[in-house]
């Protein structure tokens, strides 16, 4: 549905991105993940033909977004990161405004209007000033303006940012609600909102792409060792060092205390072998106190910091 090739923008010296490539396909939830100023709205603005490119293609359900752009933008719905809102309209007067101008035909327009407004839970709020609302209801009301046309294609960049918890997390079903219906991207440096909506995430990082994969697979890429945690009842020096001890232990870090003589550990060990039976037998055998033990995973957070580290590591090298 998407497709992204060598696509680079300059603003005057100042790169935004450079040689970006990607596809999306129809029905996916893609995660475009990446620090402040790494790219991302920059790749948005170009995918909605808000600006061109310097060079290098984007094309969306085969149309290009230089050469066809409104073509391509009846396809997509758009949530920038500040809400396109007029704060003094009540919401189904801005809905019906927005309705209008992309072209919805007036017979069709109060259907459509209480379609979105259904799919966004503001319909007990349809006559109220949008200026009167709170954050969360203004992006569920930007969002419904996203939806208007029925687009193929949602695109919301930084759609969360400024909601309080509660407000995050309705927001967040609302997308995982429309999974497999659109393909949709989402831009956000905020981990958690890739891993709960994203079925793929691609991070960029000053510009580059470093990484796109599915969570899971970054990680298994990613991660050089098994790491398990542990808590056990038993003086803390002996615990490391006996541990410590055992054939293929990379390594063991105390953790907090969790109560008097027991404390948390995480244990490092090489990667292709499975050391659970003899940590666990050595514990028994030596009278501590198993009180739990579990494997840990490299999670999103641990590949992104891992990846955008060793860019800079790489970047330093060069110099």
């Amino acid at each position: 549905m998407i497709k992204v090739e060598g696509l680079t923008k300059y603003y005057g010296p100042v790169r935004g991105i450079e040689d970006v490539s990607f596809t999306v396909k129809e029905g996916e939830t893609v995660g475009l993940l990446g620090p402040n100023a790494a790219g991302k709205t920059t790749t948005m603005r170009i995918l909605t033909c808000l600006f061109p490119p310097t060079r290098g293609k984007a094309e969306v359900a085969g149309l290009s977004v230089v050469e066809k752009p409104l073509q391509v933008k009846k396809l997509i719905g758009y949530l920038p990161e500040t809400t396109p809102l007029y704060l003094d309209m009540t919401v189904s007067s801005y809905l019906g405004f927005v309705a209008e101008i992309k072209g919805i035909r007036y017979k069709n327009k109060k259907e459509k209007i209480k379609q979105v407004m259904q799919t966004c839970g503001i319909e007990n709020v349809r006559e109220r000033i949008i200026g009167k609302l709170s954050k969360g209801y203004r992006q569920r009301v930007g969002l419904a303006q996203a939806l208007l046309n029925n687009p193929p294609v949602l695109i919301l960049d930084e759609p969360t940012i400024g909601l309080d918890p509660k407000q995050t997390f309705e927001f967040r079903q609302l997308i995982r609600g429309m999974r497999g219906k659109r393909t949709i991207i989402l831009s956000t440096h905020i981990l958690p909102e890739v891993s709960m909506t994203c079925q793929r995430v691609i991070i960029i990082n000053k510009g580059k792409i470093v990484a796109q994969d599915t969570p899971y697979n970054l990680a298994s890429q990613l991660q050089k060792s098994n790491r398990i945690y542990l808590q056990i009842e038993g003086h803390v020096d002996e615990v490391t060092k006996g541990i410590s001890g055992i054939q293929g232990i990379m390594g063991i870090k105390p953790g907090k205390r969790i109560a008097q003589n027991t404390f948390e550990y995480i244990v490092e060990t090489e990667k292709n072998i499975n050391l659970t039976k003899e940590i666990a037998s050595f514990v028994v055998n030596s009278g501590w106190g198993l009180l739990e033990m579990r494997p840990l995973s490299m999670g999103l957070e641990d590949v992104f910091v891992n990846l955008v580290t060793e860019e800079k590591v790489a970047e330093e090298k060069e110099k």
